[in-house]
This record gives structure tokens, sequence and C-alpha cells, in this order.
């Protein structure tokens, strides 16, 4: 058998950057994919992802694929702009607890030994990066159909967009919250849900929020019998993460111009429904047709 030199495999269409905020301080890496082709004429539809670490790769396959049966799929091409930190793992526990926690958060002890105190809270300074740097870096290297923008987020960062969506509503068309943290202090969250509401803003907009089975009251089969059971159900009572979320929903549907529906995923856990929602992030937010068209 030859041998040959082995090669790094790269994304198609995706670059990636470290984006210095105009401020100052640290920089976020940006991964950008854009569709080998013209733009329609009306522009890309766009997905933003937050955690792009860790969710970009799935985004861009799970595009890809989908987009070539398009008869088959309903999913269309269309940029994906997942938004990271430079490291090497999938996530940057540190910088996501600021970036993705609403405001005024809380300081807690450090995850490790020697490491700074993890501050929450910065959701609206990361939401501000967004719109005023971001999008317009964005639209200078793709054109963009400004009426299909969206928004995925998961777990903290479905936390994130909700609160994006209570306070910067038409920022994007389509929210996708998946596992969101809606416990998290004591519900701080629903300050911003009451704003909006009465508010009552003008929009047609989609949120889906979704969990997994085993976010739940139901322990996964492989916890059942382990060490950390009992403090597994506890945990639970507290997060109550699908029923948060599909009372958010409920909520939600009830504003004026909200379509908001809730998924329970079968056989996934907190951290195995990430491929899952990212790849209905992209079937929503590149979706040709909508589900009510006629």
């Amino acid at each position: 058998m030859s041998k040959s030199m082995a090669t790094p495999a790269f994304m198609a269409d995706t670059t990636v950057r470290d984006f210095m905020p105009a401020h100052g301080g640290a920089p976020w890496r940006i991964f950008l994919h854009v569709p080998a082709k013209p733009a329609p004429q009306a522009g890309w539809p766009i997905l933003y992802m937050t955690d792009g670490n860790a969710v970009i790769g799935t985004a861009v396959d799970a595009a890809r694929a989908q987009a070539s049966y398009l008869a088959g799929t309903n999913v269309c091409e269309g940029v994906i702009v997942a938004i990271g930190y430079p490291v090497e793992g999938a996530y940057d526990p540190l910088r996501r607890s600021w970036d993705l926690g609403p405001p005024p958060g809380k300081t807690y002890r450090p995850f490790f030994d020697g490491t700074p105190d993890v501050r929450t809270g910065g959701a609206g300074e990361f939401l501000a990066f967004i719109e005023d740097e971001l999008k317009p870096w964005v639209a200078s290297r793709a054109r963009i159909d400004e009426s299909r923008q969206a928004l995925y987020g998961h777990s903290f960062g479905g936390l994130f967009a909700l609160y994006a969506l209570f306070t910067r509503p038409l920022s994007f068309r389509t929210w996708i919250a998946a596992s969101p943290a809606i416990y998290w202090e004591d519900r701080a969250l629903d300050g911003f849900l009451e704003a909006f509401e009465a508010a009552n803003p003008e929009l047609t907009v989609d949120v889906i929020l979704s969990a997994g089975e085993y976010e739940t009251e139901k322990l996964a089969p492989f916890q059942i019998g382990a060490e950390d059971e009992e403090k597994r159900l506890q945990q639970k009572k507290v997060t109550r993460t699908d029923e948060f979320a599909r009372a958010m929903a409920e909520r939600l549907h009830a504003v004026p111009g909200v379509r908001a529906s809730f998924e329970l995923h079968a056989g996934e856990n907190h951290m195995s429904i990430l491929p899952v929602t990212v790849n209905r992030a992209v079937q929503a937010a590149f979706a040709v047709r909508r589900a009510d068209a006629t």
C-alpha cells in the first residue's frame, strides 16, 4: 500500500478570524461560512450562533448536506456566523459566563484554583457587539437579507437568545433557544420578559424552545444507579429545563406577532441535544417555505 502525507481537513467555504472589539478587550473568534456562489437578489439568509467553537462544524455540514437536496429538505444555502473564543477547546467557560449572562449578574467562585472569579451580567455588552460591530462587518463580506436573520443559543446561549429577544426584539426574525437556562439567578430573565410584554412591540417572529428527554424529571439510563444519581435528581428540581421552556413558549405564543413552539427531543440529555438543535436552527433559519405557508 502506498503512503501519502496527511493534510489538514477544512470546513468548506468557512473562514476564521479573531475579532478585536472597538472598545478594546479580549477578541472573539468569528467563524464565517459563506456559500461559494453569488448571493440571491435579496441576499443570503443568515444564522448567528453562540458557542461558536462547539457548533460551527455541525452547522456547516448540516446546511451543506440539506441544501444539496432543497426539494426534499426545504433548506436553502445561507451564511453562518458562529461566535466563539480563541481557545483550543469547545468552550471558554469564564468568558461565556460573562457574555451570555443577563445583567445585573453576580460573582461566583473560580472554576479552578488560581483562576479569576466567575462573573455574569455581560449579555447587554455582548449583544451590542453583535449589533453594532459584528453585523456591519459581516455585511461588508456578504450580501445579507436583513429580513431573514436568526439567532441560536444552547443552555446559557439559550438564556442569552431569550434575553436578546426581550431587549432587542427587532434584531432577528427567528430565535432558537435550546435547553435555555431560564432558572438562572432566580429567574432574573423574567424582569426582561415582563418589560417585553408590556412594550407590545410590532413583531413577526418565530421562537423555538426545546429540551431533551433527560432534561425532564427522568434520568438518562446511564445515570441511573451512578454515584451522583441523587445529586442529579435534586438539581433537576432547580433547573426544570423542560417545564420552564415549555411554559415560556406558551407565554410567548400569546404575544401578538410571536409564533412560539416547544420541542422535546427523545433520547437526548443537556449536552447531546446540541447537534440536534444546531440542525433545527439550520432548518429554521434557511427554510424556503414556512411551515404555515399555503
